[in-house]
């Protein structure tokens, strides 16, 4: 069937007035995007440990190394965002993101060190177009106005983590336990899943995610845009490659594309209303907060991956256990818990008027932040002469740590949308992600700066280290999370009735 014939037999408002807690079309939406999550956090997972055992790195250019890849991972979601809004629409950019990404893993399944860089370029420019698109087409899915859109994005983000947490626990296994290339050929496998899932119920989005190019332009010129499009993304890999190869340039590259993507976000504004851009200034702010959120958070694929690889113990409660697999997959096991929970608990208590705004929702986030670094920390006192810590300490960290991002995260992908005109929907989720990406490369900085130099630091070195960078990061999430407080009022006159 067509994406003509859908429009026709479905309408925007017939899928929006849908009764119950949640849309059919959501369900389909988890599905594709756990497949993804799956593909995506299971080589985030493993990414540290696979350049630390695989390529022989050190932790101090790991980390650098994993912060450039996971930044531009995120930035080019802002790159994919804004294609979907001008030419493709957010359908074929998840078709043409989802391929390139399934052919990232098989490539390095071939050959996992000598393919590596050339197949996370294609990952990268793959994830760029599916991760910022999917997320927005659920924005679609609600009225302006519909109290039931957080508790949407909460179970969507749950869909993430049963991706995230699959994909965790089994690509490092099979890394770490049997073959590395057998881990990346799953990312392959699993993104074929999640592109015929999405082809096979496609039909049931109607107008959601069409191209938004005019339906009167010709064909032929169409046409020429999308292939554009597709062989531009393709052109840019020998840079990309560069950039991620060589983190001094990255560096650099950080220092100009964030400034020059604010500018054309201010450039769009000029197009729309004072309302309208008092939301996006709102937009910006939590946007801006969310970096930093994300340069903490994101040690969890950089020093706290080399920390669980490095300090420890291989035990929860007297049962043998992997501390990378309780590092890639305990996360996600509590977001999949609590989030659907969580997201009941904000619809119980906005129809009895008592739900926080999400400001408060923010800071509160930011505290239970600074909360779990600070319970990081707290290992070095459980640890043992040859560096070795508590593996059920770690995880209860964890557990802190899925509050603070359940505070956050789902709430800004859901924010995004309520605070952004249409037309500026993509470019601002895209905007949400790039921040991801200065967290991600900040979190690289950070993590690298936590590395003791040299290849004959003692494990207890390296837990001094780290533990101690967690103690600092403990205070900033506790200052960010009353600063934010503080801007509370400024920040909801600026959304004006958004909550």
């Amino acid at each position: 069937m067509s994406q003509n014939q859908g429009k026709q037999e479905l309408t925007l408002e017939s899928i929006q007035n849908f009764k119950g807690k949640y849309p059919i079309q959501l369900w389909y939406m988890f599905a594709i995007e756990m497949w993804e999550r799956f593909c995506f956090y299971g080589m985030r997972g493993m990414l540290a440990v696979f350049m630390v055992e695989k390529l022989l790195m050190d932790d101090g250019a790991v980390n650098l190394q994993y912060g450039a890849i996971q930044a531009f991972i995120y930035i080019f979601t802002f790159v994919g965002g804004f294609f979907a809004d001008k030419i493709l629409g957010f359908r074929k950019s998840l078709y043409w993101g989802g391929a390139l990404m399934a052919v990232g893993g098989f490539s390095i399944a071939v050959a996992p060190a000598e393919m590596f860089y050339i197949g996370i370029c294609f990952t990268i420019i793959g994830t760029g177009f599916f991760k910022p698109n999917i997320s927005t087409m659920v924005g679609y899915l609600y009225k302006e106005g519909d109290s039931r859109r957080d508790a949407g994005f909460s179970l969507f983000y749950a869909g993430i983590n049963l991706g995230a947490l699959l994909g965790g626990i089994l690509m490092i296994w099979v890394g770490k336990y049997y073959s590395w290339g057998m881990a990346f050929a799953l990312v392959g496998i699993v993104m074929l899943i999640s592109i015929i899932t999405l082809f096979f119920t496609q039909k049931t989005f109607g107008p959601i995610g069409l191209s938004p190019l005019d339906p009167a332009m010709p064909p032929r010129k169409k046409l020429t845009y999308e292939v554009a499009t597709y062989v531009g993304s393709l052109a840019i890999m020998p840079l990309i490659l560069l950039l991620i190869k060589n983190t001094h340039y990255t560096d650099m590259f950080m220092l100009i594309a964030g400034p020059l993507t604010l500018l054309y976000v201010f450039y769009e504004m000029t197009h729309h209303t004072w309302e309208e851009n008092k939301k996006l200034i709102a937009a910006l702010i939590f946007i801006i907060f969310s970096i930093l959120f994300w340069a903490f958070f994101e040690q969890s694929g950089g020093s706290l991956s080399l920390f669980a690889l490095y300090n420890i113990n291989h035990s929860f409660l007297g049962i043998p256990m992997d501390p990378n697999i309780v590092n890639n997959s305990s996360n996600s096991l509590f977001v999949i818990i609590f989030a659907p929970l969580l997201g009941l608990l904000w619809v119980w208590l906005s129809k009895r008027k008592l739900e926080p705004n999400s400001v408060l929702k923010f800071g509160l986030g930011f505290l239970l932040l600074g909360l779990g670094f600070y319970v990081f920390y707290s290992t070095v006192g459980l640890a043992t002469p040859n560096g070795m810590t508590s593996l059920e300490i770690f995880t209860l960290a964890y557990f802190i740590v899925t509050f603070a991002e359940l505070c956050v995260s789902p709430i800004g992908l859901s924010l995004m949308t309520k605070l952004s005109p249409h037309r500026m929907q993509g470019l601002m989720m895209g905007m949400w992600f790039l921040a991801s990406g200065y967290g991600q490369y900040v979190a690289g900085l950070l993590g690298h700066g936590m590395s003791v130099p040299g290849s004959d630091a003692t494990a207890m070195e390296k837990l001094l280290a780290f533990t101690s960078g967690y103690k600092q990061l403990a205070l900033y999430g506790l200052i960010a999370g009353v600063a934010l407080l503080v801007l509370a009022p400024v920040v909801r006159k600026l959304m004006g009735n958004t909550k």
